[in-house]
């Protein structure tokens, strides 16, 4: 179990209330498939993922980046049981989807870099330290299930 200070549970309460979703979520899934084209492989039913502009334009990717962004709020409502929480999903995009448990690391690092372009100063090393422990406490729970 992850033992959270009081200020690391009140700066993530405090990101995500103040994250704009249709903004951010769109912008960390956009920036994975492109900093990172093996990621695309997954997304097959979103149609051409061919480059960057063939990405920032597909509405479906932007749908499953605010899907993915909200899917956050599962942990911050249960920061005590992360793991449990995450455990159906995790199993889901093992046994159904295959996807390559380290790209949920890859796309954390996006989605903090979507958050601090978003905050810019704001964001400053005490809110990073606690968002990126957040983040990779949810990567590893997605990683549980798995084999």
């Amino acid at each position: 179990m992850v033992e959270w200070t009081e200020f690391e549970r009140d700066t993530i309460k405090d990101i995500f209330s103040k994250i704009d979703y249709d903004v951010v979520g769109p912008a960390a899934l956009t920036r994975c498939l492109v900093v990172y084209p093996w990621t695309r492989r997954y997304f097959g039913i979103f149609g051409a993922l061919y480059n960057a502009e063939a990405i920032m334009g597909n509405e479906m990717v932007a749908n499953h980046g605010k899907k993915v962004l909200h899917g956050l709020d599962r942990a911050v409502k249960n920061m005590d049981h992360i793991k449990e929480s995450y455990c159906e999903l995790s199993q889901l995009h093992s046994d159904q989807f295959h996807v390559d448990p380290d790209n949920f690391r890859l796309l954390a690092d996006c989605l903090a870099i979507a958050i601090a372009t978003q905050w810019g100063s704001a964001f400053t090393p005490d809110i990073q330290a606690a968002f990126q422990k957040f983040l990779s406490v949810v990567v590893f729970s997605l990683g549980s299930q798995y084999h």
